[in-house]
């Protein structure tokens, strides 16, 4: 099968595990050399060696908190030093803390905005300064539906995603006339990720006072085509648009719902 993305070196934020880690390994057997920058160190050199022994492909890992200024600049210059240039930079790394928000820390509040926006914002303004010199180059948010509708007891995550989408729109038109594209995805819910399987179905059982299979049930009848998001999905989008078929698309929030969102 030939590989739409050969040759092209790609940086992955929060690459290490869950969907980041089925994102490093799918652009890797798309043709890139991948970068996989993950907070956590270990699953980041893991999934770097995952690639390398699946693929053709060279791969490194290193840690990086994306809301350290200093270790994002160090990724994109260790990127270009190593492998000569930057193609494609996937902004991945996010967390979500839910909770009502009369009742909200602000800490935690600090924290969601702080990885998800400024972690996105850092990421995206170190890729842009080499893409800008090449005057070519490609970023992709990974966002999130909750980027297009707010989400119930959910303010703090609806929040950082909107800006995201605005902070593509705005780099998009920045950087176009540089010949870079600046898009987002916004996948649907992940119910067979390790974040649903481990953490949010026991969430939401205990608050709902109904069965784990309960609560993937409503989830799933929320959905138009019946059935959650998959790593696949997301990765198909991704893969289209960081490729050169997606020439003429920039500034876009693409939604990956099952037709769960349609805006």
């Amino acid at each position: 099968m030939t590989r739409i993305l050969e040759e092209r070196i790609a940086v992955v934020t929060g690459g290490g595990q869950g969907l980041g880690q089925a994102i490093s390994l799918r652009l890797a057997k798309e043709g890139c050399h991948v970068v996989v920058a993950d907070i956590n160190e270990a699953q980041a050199k893991e999934t770097a060696a995952l690639i390398e022994s699946e693929t053709d492909r060279r791969s490194t890992g290193m840690k990086v908190d994306v809301t350290n200024e200093d270790e994002v600049a160090e990724m994109i210059d260790q990127t270009v030093s190593t492998f000569g240039r930057l193609d494609l930079l996937v902004v991945n790394a996010g967390i979500l803390i839910a909770g009502e928000t009369d009742q909200f820390p602000a800490d935690k509040w600090r924290a969601v905005i702080d990885v998800n926006l400024n972690g996105y914002f850092l990421s995206a303004k170190h890729a842009a300064r080499i893409m800008k010199a090449q005057r070519s180059g490609n970023i992709i948010q990974i966002n999130s539906k909750s980027g297009k509708k707010g989400s119930n007891k959910n303010a703090a995550y609806a929040a950082s995603k909107f800006g995201g989408i605005g902070l593509t729109q705005s780099l998009a038109m920045e950087m176009a006339e540089y010949g870079v594209r600046v898009n987002s995805i916004c996948p649907g819910n992940l119910l067979d990720s390790p974040l649903w399987v481990n953490s949010l179905y026991k969430q939401y059982a205990k608050r709902w006072n109904i069965s784990e299979e309960e609560v993937r049930q409503k989830y799933i009848n929320e959905v138009p085509m019946k059935r959650g998001c998959t790593y696949d999905d997301v990765c198909n989008a991704l893969v289209f648009l960081a490729s050169d078929q997606a020439s003429y698309m920039t500034g876009q929030a693409i939604n990956v719902t099952g037709g769960q969102e349609m805006r």
